[in-house]
């Protein structure tokens, strides 16, 4: 096994408290670097000689059927599971957003927000997070008063305070109502722009993918089957042909007839 980390990514680093400082290191080439990584449960391997890279600030968007290895390449680039073989280089600041939000209930939103961070940080970095995604106005709720964007807006939050190079997102959407989730994935594509990170989207809508991310990449046999450039301008529309004619594309790589969804 071999996992390390890169220095930071980006140009200007912030402690908890908000004081900027000068970065320790040039910008690398790759936010993530992953080579050979294999990843085995019982003796059979979810990951298998899988190899990855994730330019810096770029939005890539990770999709496969469901068993196919997304959500445990992204514990592994979260350092939630090191039980691998292969190297993985990921930035040292990191921040990872499950489809859950996981807001602990007998914590406000705001100490929620700053849940994990070192140190003593101030009340006024977990209030900047949340008027960044809309939700200053719910600073002192209580989680159980929130609604399902709402918690996932406060989920975003707490990984923003992270100031992260990466930006994990595992199908953060997932669980929401068809309008809230077009409202929180156009908040995720403008929190991408203003914050210039890196991110690893795993998710199973296809839309979605070509919607938000520069790259899409499609896992399959525990390793990165096809990769796709998503070359249309910003902000995407999803009646545009170019559009369709890309999801179609995706779609039959992931084995879904076209001709039978369209019927």
């Amino acid at each position: 096994m071999a996992t390390d980390v890169h220095r930071p990514v980006s140009p200007l680093v912030s402690d908890p408290s908000g004081k900027p400082s000068a970065p320790d290191a040039p910008r690398p080439a790759q936010a993530v670097r992953v080579e050979g990584l294999t990843r085995s449960f019982d003796g059979r391997a979810v990951i298998d000689d899988l190899r990855l890279d994730v330019r810096p600030g770029e939005f890539v968007a990770l999709l496969g059927r469901s068993g196919c290895g997304k959500s445990t390449l992204l514990r592994i680039l979260a350092g939630l599971d090191r039980d691998i073989e292969g190297t993985v280089l990921v930035p040292r600041r990191k921040a990872v957003a499950f489809q859950a939000p996981r807001l602990m209930p007998w914590k406000k939103v705001w100490r929620n927000v700053l849940l994990g961070l070192p140190g003593k940080p101030a009340r006024a970095v977990a209030d900047r997070a949340l008027e960044e995604v809309g939700l200053s106005h719910r600073t002192d709720a209580w989680p159980k008063t929130l609604s399902g964007g709402e918690a996932q807006r406060a989920s975003l939050a707490r990984a923003l305070v992270r100031e992260p190079d990466l930006l994990l997102l595992d199908e953060p959407f997932g669980a929401l109502d068809a309008l809230t989730r077009i409202k929180a994935q156009r908040l995720v594509g403008e929190l991408w722009q203003r914050r210039g990170c890196a991110v690893l989207l795993v998710t199973h809508d296809v839309e979605e993918a070509v919607l938000l991310a520069d790259r899409v990449l499609v896992m399959d046999g525990g390793a990165i089957a096809h990769e796709q450039e998503i070359d249309l301008a910003r902000p995407r529309d999803i009646t545009d042909p170019r559009f369709a004619e890309i999801r179609g594309q995706l779609l039959q790589r992931l084995g879904v007839d076209t001709a039978t969804e369209a019927a």
